[in-house]
């Protein structure tokens, strides 16, 4: 019997092409973040200071 893939196992090129193309864009618009500021937000998951990202980012500035 044959193995046949889940949803999750298969590729949608072109899903991933548009996405791969979107994250180029916002990175050339500086609408990205560095990784240390990602790990100290990260860092507050599973403490009650968990924020979303947008309002970590207003009241750690």
């Amino acid at each position: 019997m044959e193995h046949e893939p889940s949803i999750f196992e298969q590729r949608d090129e072109a899903a991933e092409a548009l996405s791969l193309e979107r994250a180029r864009a916002d990175y050339a618009a500086g609408r990205y973040h560095d990784h240390a500021t990602v790990s100290a937000w990260l860092r507050t998951w599973g403490t009650p200071n968990r924020k979303s990202f947008r309002e970590w980012l207003k009241s750690s500035g």
